[in-house]
């Protein structure tokens, strides 16, 4: 099952889900926005609102797996995953956010017993990122500080991203110290990191990693950058004289309809001139330092097919059961396998 399929993220999957020879069962709360798209694509839907516990639960009874793509997810995810451990059905979803993984995270028991996966970040957050993690740790097992940050190109981030942002506006920022999730300011480091392609300036942000980077390779500090104009940086600075104002529910709510007028994503010829480029650098308590990038294709077409490969892997009874990240489950060369990516510096998939 496919939630969300009419959602731009949704209806990409669902274009490209032929291209692995998948069929999925497209799912919503809305007829009018499922019917027209499963009778383009040939696909059956099921109409099922989340919140109808019931309802859900019958619509995954003959489900092997779900990819909830459904946002957002803090607000979505809970009754998602808990009718997927009723009904014994793998979970997989395409969020990004931090609290989102640790809340997913403690239902790794209650999925081992029931001999399912609950897989989140399928996609752009945090296939990449978690894949090079896993990499940087085995070129550097003692490393004990890791840092991460993306790029994309041409610069513009994803609705589902920038919802994401909107909802946390004047809450700061997240890192991991000493094993612990901390929280500081978002934007606190600012850094040059040359990408291979561009050198950017990054700023520190609260990215998924700072919970799935962790899981994946054990690093206790751990820092995720993304790459914004230097002017944006400094304004930012500044931040603590307004964040009292940036968590009113009256700016918040003005920022998401301003998100809401843009285009829910870019056209298909946008997207194929797009790309994403990842940094990392570990470092071990020496002082050594080993350092991986990576550039892949924009963020919509790579969560595409990162989620369908996932889900054919899946299917083809390719898992882990319980709680996993994308490279816990199927290792740093898995992001090889969506189609356009390439190392640029030190990062190459092992059986090469």
């Amino acid at each position: 099952m496919l939630y969300g399929g009419n959602g731009y993220t949704g209806e990409l999957i669902a274009r490209y889900a032929s291209q692995y020879n998948l069929k999925p069962v497209l799912a919503g709360r809305r007829k009018t926005a499922l019917e027209p798209l499963a009778q383009k694509l040939g696909l059956p839907y099921k109409v099922v609102d989340l919140n109808d516990a019931p309802g859900l639960e019958a619509a995954l009874m003959d489900c092997a797996l779900v990819l909830h793509a459904a946002g957002p997810f803090k607000d979505t995810s809970k009754q998602m995953v808990e009718a997927c451990l009723l009904t014994g059905t793998h979970y997989l979803d395409i969020n990004g956010d931090i609290q989102v993984f640790e809340m997913l995270k403690k239902y790794d028991a209650e999925a081992k017993a029931r001999g399912i996966m609950i897989l989140p970040g399928t996609g752009f957050d945090v296939v990449p990122t978690d894949c090079v993690s896993l990499w940087l740790h085995k070129k550097m097992p003692d490393a004990t500080d890791l840092k991460l940050a993306f790029a994309s190109l041409p610069g513009m981030i994803s609705h589902g991203t920038a919802t994401t942002i909107a909802s946390k506006l004047g809450e700061g920022g997240a890192v991991r110290r000493n094993g612990k999730i901390a929280h500081t300011t978002l934007g606190k480091h600012g850094m040059w990191v040359d990408f291979g392609m561009k050198r950017l300036f990054v700023m520190s942000i609260p990215w998924g990693d700072v919970s799935t980077a962790h899981f994946t390779t054990g690093i206790p500090d751990i820092e995720t950058y993304m790459a914004v104009k230097p002017s944006m940086y400094r304004i930012l600075k500044l931040q603590f004289l307004f964040n009292w104002l940036l968590r009113t529910s009256a700016v918040r709510s003005y920022v998401k309809r301003k998100i809401n007028k843009r285009p829910a994503g870019p056209t298909d010829s946008e997207r194929s001139k797009g790309a994403t480029m990842v940094w990392g650098q570990v470092t071990n308590r020496k002082g050594e330092k080993a350092i991986a990038r990576l550039q892949a294709p924009d963020g919509y077409t790579l969560t595409a097919h990162a989620s369908l490969l996932i889900m054919r892997k899946i299917l083809e009874g390719n898992f882990k059961t319980g709680y996993q990240t994308p490279a816990s489950a199927y290792g740093e060369d898995f992001i090889f396998e969506i189609p356009g990516t390439k190392s640029i510096t030190g990062f190459e998939p092992i059986d090469r």
